[in-house]
């Protein structure tokens, strides 16, 4: 029995030789796939990230060199259109105005009509019924033209401070629109020196932007966005945070130089990296 036993796969080996078949070695191993974007060093991340800072705060440097012009540009802006609203607002209400000192000047030429066309009739009257009933319609009208003129009176007074208004609004207005016009050529003057420099900036910002993982991003513009300089990731500067100046406890120190994880400043949040990252990114300059 243990012969037979023995011998059995030789046999079986034998046979699938006789029929012209082999049998099959097991597959290799696979060869380990290549790093993803997620499985990149934290080295690499922290290069990445500093990278991409370095970029955005040479645009913030161009932005600052332009100074408040954008803003007192869009200032002027502001108040040049609230002045063309108003001015054009009191011009309305002066049309108005007008239109209505015209109107009483029609209804008191009718009205002295009508009393011509009274007086007229009181000379052919039959009795004094008629009369008084003419009289009446003359006072009345006599009325008519005397309210109508208290209400010239007054729309002219109206009319003559709008007009007033109109005046010193017209004034400021050309004022501010000068104002303006030297300040868009200043401010386009400045964007002209660095709209290119800019311009390359922002695509090298997007470039580095692409090769960090969302979450790291995210993280990036939320502390950036938080911080008054723009800085989110910086360097340790003579054991300190290179954002808040803070010291760094020489235990943490070597953590960041460790690279394996992701440090942060005690005091502002920022992201720190060593003197390592800070020479691969000026080396790529």
């Amino acid at each position: 029995m243990a012969k037979s036993d023995v011998k059995a796969p030789a046999k079986a080996a034998k046979g699938a030789a006789d029929n012209g078949t082999t049998t099959k070695a097991a597959p290799a191993a696979k060869a380990p796939p290549a790093a993803t974007k997620a499985e990149i060093t934290i080295a690499e991340k922290l290069v990445e990230l500093f990278r991409l800072q370095h970029f955005d705060s040479q645009v913030d440097k161009i932005r600052i060199q332009r100074g408040e012009l954008p803003l007192e540009v869009q200032d002027l802006e502001d108040e040049v259109a609230g002045l063309e609203t108003r001015l054009k607002k009191i011009q309305d209400e002066l049309a108005e105005m007008e239109g209505q000192v015209s109107e009483k000047n029609n209804l008191i030429k009718d009205a002295k009509a009508q009393i011509k066309k009274y007086e007229g009739q009181q000379a052919k009257v039959r009795n004094n019924r008629e009369y008084d009933s003419l009289t009446k319609e003359v006072e009345f009208q006599n009325l008519e033209i005397q309210l109508a003129e208290k209400r010239i009176k007054e729309a002219k007074a109206q009319i003559d401070m709008k007009k007033s208004v109109v005046e010193e609004s017209k004034g400021l207005y050309d004022d501010r629109l000068k104002d303006l016009e030297i300040k868009k050529k200043e401010l386009d003057a400045i964007v002209a020196e660095t709209e290119k420099e800019e311009k390359d900036l922002a695509k090298k910002s997007e470039v580095a932007a692409k090769h960090i993982e969302e979450r790291l991003l995210s993280a990036y513009h939320r502390i950036r966005g938080n911080a008054r300089n723009g800085l989110a990731v910086v360097p340790v500067e003579r054991a300190s945070c290179g954002g808040c100046f803070n010291a760094i406890p020489p235990q943490r120190q070597l953590d960041i130089s460790s690279h394996k994880k992701i440090i942060v400043c005690e005091h502002c949040g920022r992201i720190l990296v060593d003197e390592y990252v800070v020479d691969r990114v000026k080396a790529d300059k």
